[in-house]
């Protein structure tokens, strides 16, 4: 399968308003392609289309909500009609809670799992047809590491995001079993530095935080562009996201331990927040259109595992490389004793030429 290169694309990033998604569609524009844009706020995607214009790219939204297919539907036939097609669909919408599972209500969990998960679907049965009618596409949704392992005082968004993976897994094979020229990818990004703890509904008592090491926002924009151009199953975004798998597959209750110790006090800030303050959960807050979130002091600006992961071919070199040189770092030594091995082989000479008599 084959995917056009990015300056050729339409593009669709649904939760674009803000954090990644604001972050991801900025960096599609630069490279040329053309941004459909939505989000339930209008005033963070107003302002980006704004943006990517003053710079010379082609950019239109529509506001959407996720928990509603024909809001969704609608903005892909937004795109249709402004551009002509879709290219790559990239769906990043998400909502959390912060708090224990005995502390969350049936209506919290439910709108957890409604926005991340059954809206994510919603984003793929859309996406679909608009792909096949294009001639092939990427699907790109963007889950999180805790698609893998679930973090302490999340159960509800860990729950959506193991969904995500199932659903995705199962559509794959699907795909690829009837050879759909369609692309679909899993993200899942490690703790990332976004206004998305400003809004989550907490009842921890503090704003939450993602546990260190925390990436930047860019860290995961530039694992989709990559999506977008080159046929991948799954990203995790974030050495510290790999760590967290790997360790969860070969040594799950060791992780068990661990998370008991820093999993909780790693997810609190020290600014207070009350569980009445203002959050997005079921409703839009509109007033906060910033990339990045409160805690770029300790965000790191990339990721080398991630960045290795995104571009095989210099990982190949970089192997081929270190190969080469353990190689002649062999010979060298091997050498360096070289000239004592021909002496003795001179000296054993005639010792062989009578065992040969």
């Amino acid at each position: 399968m084959e995917l056009k290169p990015i300056a050729e694309q339409v593009v669709v990033v649904v939760g674009a308003s803000s954090g990644i998604g604001r972050a991801t569609a900025l960096a599609f524009a630069h490279r040329g392609a053309k941004v459909v844009a939505s989000a339930r706020g209008e005033t963070g995607l107003r302002s980006l289309v704004e943006e990517i214009r003053s710079t010379g790219g082609e950019a239109t939204y529509l506001t959407a909500d996720v928990n509603d297919f024909e809001q969704v539907e609608a903005v892909g036939a937004h795109a249709e009609q402004t551009y002509g097609r879709v290219d790559t669909w990239v769906g990043l919408a998400a909502v959390s809670l912060y708090a224990t599972f005995e502390q969350t209500t049936p209506e919290e969990f439910k709108r957890v799992v409604d926005t991340n998960l059954t809206g994510a679907a919603y984003n793929a049965m859309v996406a679909l047809p608009h792909l096949r009618r294009a001639g092939g596409g990427a699907l790109i949704l963007v889950s999180s590491v805790e698609a893998r392992r679930a973090l302490p005082l999340q159960a509800a968004y860990a729950a959506s995001k193991h969904g995500i993976k199932g659903f995705v897994d199962a559509l794959r094979v699907e795909l690829l079993s009837e050879g759909a020229p369609v692309s679909v990818t899993e993200v899942m990004p490690s703790g990332i530095n976004t206004p998305f703890f400003n809004r989550a509904r907490t009842k921890i008592g503090v704003k939450p935080m993602p546990i260190q090491p925390v990436y930047q926002p860019e860290t995961v924009a530039h694992a989709i562009l990559h999506a977008a151009e080159t046929p991948t199953a799954e990203i995790i975004v974030g050495g510290g996201g790999k760590a967290f798998a790997v360790t969860e597959k070969i040594a799950p209750r060791l992780l068990d331990v661990a998370l008991t110790r820093f999993g909780f006090d790693g997810q609190r800030s020290s600014e207070p927040k009350s569980e009445d303050a203002p959050d997005n959960l079921f409703q839009t807050l509109d007033n906060d259109d910033r990339i990045h979130g409160d805690f770029s002091e300790v965000a790191l600006q990339r990721s080398a595992y991630t960045w290795l992961a995104t571009h095989p071919r210099a990982t190949g070199a970089i192997a081929a490389t270190a190969l080469g040189a353990a190689a002649a770092l062999l010979l060298t030594r091997g050498g360096g004793r070289g000239d004592g091995g021909r002496q003795s082989s001179r000296e054993s000479a005639p010792r062989r030429r009578r065992l040969a008599r």
